[in-house]
């Protein structure tokens, strides 16, 4: 096979395990699983979530690489139908097999037969919903502070506030005593703060997808605290000998998932990219 001066190199990775995980990768494609977070990973990260979309290049470059790996999927804290209307994942050539493990593993969307199946969602997500709004009026946190339904969980952002921070901390105590009155847990993000049922997080869902598919090689890309339970589940599964890769997307704006990665990649262009040149090269 001839080299193209048109093909870009492959990133390397900072780390030796990062680098095996690669290679486990290039060498067994057929049994490796690529995982991919959605916010941040696939789509930007945009002040109203409801306007957030993939990448333009990213269903082509998924579509141009699920068909050359065991599995690609797509592990969010949305619901799963949601990400696949965001994520324009239906009925794309190359993506009949593509998988959506939406609110944390609690939901999963498959390609092949188009639907989602989920267990019955939490009483306590429905209980803290409709306490939500007095609550927030009685700790007077409304100024810039809303409220985002997603389903089988409940978000409060604080990006639009006059301080997103400040907002972001004054709020975590109260909302978690808030949670655990309704048996939920809180899941916090950038500039937002999730009420959602506790036992399943990304990295169990992620974990559980692996071994589902026997994979020998993994790659998760992430962006957000959220993601910091697929790393370490990338992480147990390399002590077991199943070689990974773990990429931070956006290297400056979470810190405790940056140092943690093998590759950092500037933001969802950067990922997207790097998910073409893999392809390339598979």
């Amino acid at each position: 096979m001839g080299s193209s001066p048109y093909v870009h190199p492959l990133p390397s990775p900072s780390t030796p395990v990062g680098r095996d995980g690669l290679a486990a990768l290039l060498a067994r494609p057929a049994k490796a699983v690529v995982a991919l977070d959605f916010d941040g990973t696939l789509a930007e990260i945009v002040p109203d979530p409801e306007q957030a979309r993939a990448h333009p290049d990213a269903v082509p470059a998924l579509a141009e690489l699920a068909p050359r790996v065991a599995s690609v999927a797509v592990v969010t804290g949305r619901p799963a139908g949601v990400a696949v209307r965001y994520g324009g994942f239906a009925g794309v050539p190359g993506l009949e097999h593509l998988v959506v493990l939406g609110h944390y593993g609690a939901e999963r969307w498959d390609a092949v037969s188009g639907t989602v199946s989920a267990p019955a969602p939490h009483p306590g997500v429905a209980a803290a919903r409709a306490e939500l709004p007095g609550f927030l009026d009685g700790i007077g946190a409304w100024n810039g502070v809303w409220i985002e339904e997603k389903g089988r969980a409940v978000a409060v952002h604080t990006r639009r506030a006059s301080d997103p921070q400040a907002a972001f901390e004054a709020l975590r105590g109260p909302l978690g005593e808030l949670a655990a009155r309704h048996g939920l847990i809180v899941e916090p993000g950038r500039m937002v703060l999730e009420l959602r049922p506790p036992g399943m997080d990304k990295g169990r869902a992620l974990a559980d997808y692996v071994r589902e598919t026997e994979a020998e090689a993994v790659l998760y890309a992430g962006d957000d605290l959220g993601d910091l339970p697929a790393f370490a589940a990338v992480e147990k599964l390399r002590s077991e000998g199943i070689p990974g890769l773990l990429v931070c997307s956006g290297s400056n704006e979470v810190p405790e998932l940056a140092e943690r990665a093998d590759l950092l990649l500037p933001g969802p262009s950067a990922v997207v990219a790097f998910l073409g040149l893999l392809a390339q090269r598979l």
